[in-house]
């Protein structure tokens, strides 16, 4: 049976559309299990009713859509049970609310599964044999597994709108292809293709004729793409903000990677031609990034390959055909990369479509900046797009194929109340996240690199809550001087000065991962991470507090942050190391300044140690991400274990509250830095449980400001309260959300 569904469901996969696949399915499962019939009813999203989608052989009154007839009922109580139903007229007692006596409304052997995927209803498969005929042990396995897979297809296709068009039976439905957000905004234009070269990682290894002639047409051609980005972020000024061209120097920072080269110059030497040995390098230093947990730093991976897929260009030595570009141009491709946008007039820019990508990238950060919607990871996307009318919804994440006028009309509505939200949030800028009870709340920036001060400057922060020191050691695999570090550090300090600029500890282990440190643990996350990594490393701890004292001098807005603490111990070791580096300095005669210092909450343990710890510094961080993660045992990266509200989950709040007020009591600030901050909903209950500061993604900040704006701090404390109450995340996300709905109706003048 097992072989006969792996034929099934390959018969399936190869079906047009969702109706075809559904009628393929039960047409199989009514053949290999001997059925009179099999049918499968799709649950409707808006409400507790199913349509019957698919339906083979003979369609008893048990299997039929009509919302009075018995067997409809029994379709629900598979539903509503959630779980594999056999026989149900002699072994299943009725569910709350269906029929009393079920042996008279099944005129044969009923089986049926309910189609469930990431806890997901979506539907229920049903079959029916002649009566007093059993399944067989293997056709109930069939059945389960058939079904199983079912679900998962049904999930899939819900990216286009195949489930809701389907239930809605209505062809003149507008398509649409799910992605994700990258940048707000809508946008209507013709997609024109950003390929023009060959992919790096299609590029083969092939034995370099002439190993010198290969190196010094590869050392050319990272010049010629680091002398394209720099003019590429030239050709922006006047278009954007001085401070985001910045991104660029992301790119030629990399390009002039010692490691990057110097990998490939071995490759070469070592009878490679430039193309493969470049490939093998890009694709080290990718996967090393790929691997990590901070979502911030796996999308490094990506500067990784957009700059590899540069390099490759000038390697080919081709030269992109003249073509003329559209008034309203949408840039589509597998990844683009910023060259690809300056590239484009920046009249005709209309939107960007990345098939893959992530919304923390630098090509989403100048999508924002330019005010261009955008949207990357496509769920799924046509052979080719290149010519067509498309409309991005960088909103809902959302690309639309050659929309109805209705469509067009209902977006052009969206856009004009966007452009009037976007235009009261520019006027909150320079506004505090003030109360109407006059309760302030200042809003920090996380970020991980020197460039990424302009991102932060724009949005309006009042300092840096967090940023990733470890980014600048996973950069290279040859760990930085201080003389590097001490460069980016006061980079950093200066740009804020004399707001406070959060520098926190290297944070590394678990998926980040040093190439000079390569640790081989059966679990690293529960392994060597953060301070613990550090204290094993003191030669390398010294070597950045020294640069981090060192930067701080004349500004004196620098705050140290140790990531991991989860004894007292490690917090007496860092601290200890910390003094003596102060002291080394003294004695060298080099200047220096002592900073604050901060603990960061993330581990479970320290939620407990609040008291002990705030006898030692001076102010503490919860990052709601790895305590969360922590506290619940769910890996917040795996779908299949997390949900939206697991932040909001009552544990989470507690410990947080239970921070709070440790902290508080021995006269010590708490920020959070987690993703928690940049929510609207989780920044309401964070001021209602009394944080003393928020920090987030920049582009994260106004949205926050808004709704800190337009409530009081005494309502942000009931709704804390109430949260505090309440038994799961998914009832405090309602609370929370309703209390927004009200804070979106608030004036932008507040």
């Amino acid at each position: 049976m097992l072989l006969t569904l792996r034929q099934i469901m390959q018969q399936v996969d190869r079906a047009a559309t969702l109706d075809d696949a559904l009628a393929m399915a039960v047409q199989q499962a009514q053949k290999a299990l001997s059925l009179d019939a099999c049918a499968i009813y799709l649950k409707d999203p808006e409400g507790d009713t199913y349509v019957l989608v698919a339906s083979d052989g003979e369609t008893p009154p048990m299997l039929e859509p009509l919302g009075g007839e018995p067997g409809r009922r029994l379709v629900t109580v598979v539903g509503q049970r959630r779980e594999l139903i056999v026989e149900l007229e002699t072994k299943v007692q009725p569910a709350d609310g269906a029929p009393k006596d079920l042996t008279e409304l099944a005129a044969g052997s009923f089986l049926g599964t309910p189609l469930i995927h990431y806890r997901t209803l979506l539907g229920v498969l049903v079959a029916r044999k002649p009566a007093h005929q059993p399944y067989a042990a293997d056709e109930v396995t069939f059945f389960l597994s058939l079904g199983a897979q079912l679900a998962k297809l049904v999930h899939e296709a819900a990216a286009m709108d195949g489930v809701g068009r389907l239930l809605r039976r209505d062809a003149r439905a507008d398509p649409y292809i799910q992605a994700v957000s990258a940048a707000s905004g809508l946008a209507i234009g013709i997609a024109v293709s950003a390929e023009a070269q060959t992919r790096l990682e299609s590029v083969p290894d092939r034995v370099a004729a002439d190993p010198v002639a290969e190196e010094a047409a590869f050392n050319a051609a990272v010049a010629a793409a680091r002398d394209e980005l720099q003019a590429a972020g030239e050709r922006l000024a006047g278009t954007v903000p001085e401070a985001v061209r910045a991104l660029f120097e992301v790119q030629v920072m990399l390009l002039g990677s010692d490691a990057l080269v110097s990998d490939t110059v071995d490759g070469i030497r070592a009878g490679n031609w430039a193309p493969g040995a470049w490939r093998t390098t890009i694709a080290h230093h990718a996967q090393v990034f790929e691997q990590m947990d901070d979502p911030y730093l796996r999308e490094r991976a990506a500067d990784v390959r957009e700059i590899g897929q540069h390099v490759l260009m000038h390697l080919e030595s081709r030269v992109r055909a003249a073509r003329g570009t559209p008034q309203r141009c949408i840039l589509v491709g597998e990844t683009v990369g910023l060259a690809e946008i300056a590239a484009v007039p920046a009249p005709c820019l209309a939107g960007i479509v990345s098939l893959h990508g992530s919304p923390l990238s630098h090509m989403a950060v100048l999508a924002r900046a330019l005010g261009i919607p955008a949207v990357v990871s496509l769920a799924h996307a046509p052979e080719l797009l290149d010519g067509r009318e498309l409309v991005v919804d960088g909103d809902e994440g959302r690309v639309y194929l050659e929309s109805s006028p209705a469509l067009l009309k209902d977006l052009q509505k969206r856009l004009d109340r966007k452009r009037t939200r976007s235009a009261e949030l520019q006027a909150l800028r320079a506004l505090p996240a003030q109360t109407q009870d006059g309760v302030q709340l200042p809003l920090y920036a996380n970020i991980g690199l020197p460039a990424d001060c302009a991102a932060a400057r724009i949005s309006g922060a009042e300092g840096i809550g967090l940023y990733r020191t470890e980014y600048r050691f996973l950069l290279d695999e040859a760990l930085p001087v201080e003389d590097e570090q001490l460069r980016d550090y006061r980079q950093v300090l200066e740009a804020f000065a004399p707001m406070p600029v959060t520098l926190r500890t290297l944070d590394v282990g678990g998926d980040k991962v040093l190439s000079s440190f390569s640790v081989q643990e059966e679990n690293p996350f529960l392994g060597c991470r953060g301070i613990r990594f550090s204290l094993d490393r003191p030669e390398l701890f010294l070597i950045q507090l020294r640069a981090m004292l060192r930067a701080n001098a004349g500004l004196g807005n620098l705050q140290v942050l140790f990531p991991m603490i989860g004894t007292v111990s490690e917090l007496d070791e860092a601290l200890h190391l910390l003094a003596r580096a102060e002291r080394e300095l003294v004695a060298e005669g080099l200047e220096a300044a002592r900073p604050r210092v901060g603990v960061m909450i993330e581990v479970p343990a320290s939620v407990f140690l609040v008291g002990a710890m705030a006898r030692r510094v001076d102010a503490f961080s919860i990052g709601t991400n790895d305590l969360t993660q922590y506290l619940l045992a769910v890996d917040r990266n795996n779908v299949q274990v997390v949900t939206p509200y697991d932040a909001l989950h009552p544990a989470v709040l507690d410990a947080i509250r239970q921070v709070i007020d440790t902290a508080h009591r021995f006269g010590k600030s708490v920020s959070v830095c987690g993703e928690m901050a940049g929510d609207p909903a989780g920044a309401l209950v964070l001021l209602g449980l009394g944080v003393d500061a928020l920090s987030m993604s920049p582009p994260l900040l106004g949205e926050v400001k808004r709704a800190i704006r337009c409530l009081t701090h005494e309502r942000a404390r009931q709704l804390a309260e109430a949260a505090l109450g309440m038994e799961d995340g998914f009832a405090i996300h309602r609370l929370l959300h309703r209390a927004l709905d009200r804070i979106r109706a608030c004036s932008g003048s507040t």
